[in-house]
């Protein structure tokens, strides 16, 4: 989830040389990555739920204006797990409105989808709501669909609105809503998570940026553990921060923004988004957890950004040392700042604890082979120019699922409006031999 305010400036949509790269792409598509299924889910898509968006400022565009009374967007994935059905995906809301001053009111939740991807054979190019156990299709996004992260036992460790009369503890805001207080249910304003995976035993693992902290909870969402922080490393929003007791040293939406667990199942790797202060310039630390003893190794890896690359949105696994990581920056079709959206292949294998991990390009987001005009704008190239990309899932050795985090009610990926959520499906010209 972005953390600045939308930009108002149009910009243009691509650069020169990006149009040159563009007419390749027609001209060849077998041979570079290719558009092979778009489906989009619209920006006023809600949930029932307590009211949100009280704390919220509007967007300049005037689009979708918050509050949202009794509901709750589906909106702003920033991770994304198989479903359990074919085309069916688990994606993960992250901390609601892009702070945690004013997201004290939106609810930490799971959703299953299905996705009808339009593609060269057909198809609707909608996204549904789906039942949680089956993945059949439902009517809305109901209990049926979801989890709600929750600390019902007590267990996190740190403070949470559910524990609060009023919201942030002042008397002059409204008074918590009273099904967060029984259920203590788990807001935008306790943790940021960015990211999410599913272990061998069932439990979920969160990444969260407010710490930056892990949280394990079970399969129905309910926190298990303490949050577990990142040694030596501290958010402004860390427990340890707020009291006095440390000094941040990574920057606010900084924490673990991408998180992959091995094909294996015996270790996380956690990245973070932005870099640790007394790091070098443009590198950031990939570090590596053990789900036996749920501990940090302490081995870590750097990530390396492209000259145009600000931050990472999200990482996958391929295998046991090979992981997909989404590069961006803050560039849009509509700021001055030309949009740089990548994916890139890295490997661990054969580096040092400490070393820096290569890079290979496996696509570009703003030049994507469209030879069947799948999104339906007139082009035979797709571009995903959208602030944050934070959603990507390898469905098969050459096939890759993105999806954007809109921001909600946010925006300006493609237009001066609320932004809508699309979901891809990129076929590779090349195995990634998993």
């Amino acid at each position: 989830m972005i953390r600045r305010s939308p930009r108002h400036a149009r910009g243009a949509l691509v650069s020169a040389a990006l149009l040159l790269c563009s007419l390749q792409a027609q001209a060849d598509p077998h041979k570079v990555p290719t558009l092979s299924g778009w489906a989009l889910l619209p920006a006023a898509t809600f949930a029932d739920g307590p009211t949100s968006g009280q704390f919220a400022a509007p967007n300049p565009y005037g689009t979708h204006l918050p509050p949202y009374v009794d509901k709750q967007p589906v909106q702003g994935f920033s991770g994304v797990l198989p479903g359990p059905a074919p085309d069916t995906f688990r994606v993960m809301t992250d901390n609601g409105f892009g702070a945690q001053a004013n997201s004290a009111d939106a609810l930490l939740r799971v959703y299953t989808v299905k996705v009808d991807f339009r593609s060269r054979h057909g198809g609707s190019g909608t996204v549904s709501p789906a039942g949680w156990l089956a993945g059949r299709p439902t009517s809305d996004f109901s209990r049926r669909t979801r989890l709600t992260l929750n600390d019902a036992q007590h267990q996190l460790g740190l403070p949470i609105q559910a524990d609060l009369e009023h919201y942030y503890g002042d008397p002059a805001k409204p008074a918590v809503a009273p099904e967060i207080r029984a259920g203590r249910l788990l807001t935008g304003a306790d943790l940021d998570i960015e990211s999410i995976r599913r272990d061998k035993q069932g439990h979920y693992w969160f990444g969260d940026e407010f710490g930056p902290y892990l949280v394990k909870t079970d399969t129905h969402g309910t926190v298990l553990r303490a949050a577990i922080p990142l040694p030596g490393v501290y958010a402004p929003e860390h427990k340890d921060v707020r009291a006095g007791a440390a000094v941040a040293n990574l920057p606010g939406s900084g924490g673990f923004e991408g998180m992959a667990i091995n094909t294996s199942g015996t270790r996380l790797y956690a990245l973070l988004e932005k870099g640790v202060a007394g790091d070098p310039a443009k590198l950031l630390r990939i570090n590596e957890f053990d789900l036996t003893s749920e501990a940090w190794t302490g081995t870590t890896w750097f990530y390396p950004l492209e000259a145009d690359g600000t931050n990472i949105g999200d990482m996958t696994a391929v295998d046991d040392h090979r992981f997909i990581v989404i590069e961006r920056n803050g560039g849009t079709a509509t700021t001055p700042t030309p949009p740089f959206k990548k994916l890139y292949l890295i490997d661990i294998a054969g580096v040092t604890n400490g070393g820096t991990v290569a890079k290979t390009e496996l696509a570009d987001l703003m030049n994507l082979a469209d030879p069947d005009d799948l999104n339906g704008d007139g082009s035979t190239v797709y571009t995903l120019p959208y602030v944050t990309i934070e959603d990507v899932l390898v469905l098969d050795a050459r096939t890759l699922l993105v999806i954007n985090d809109n921001n909600f009610p946010y925006g300006g990926g493609r237009e001066l409006a609320s932004d809508n959520t699309e979901f891809i499906r990129i076929t590779l010209p090349q195995r990634l031999q998993r």
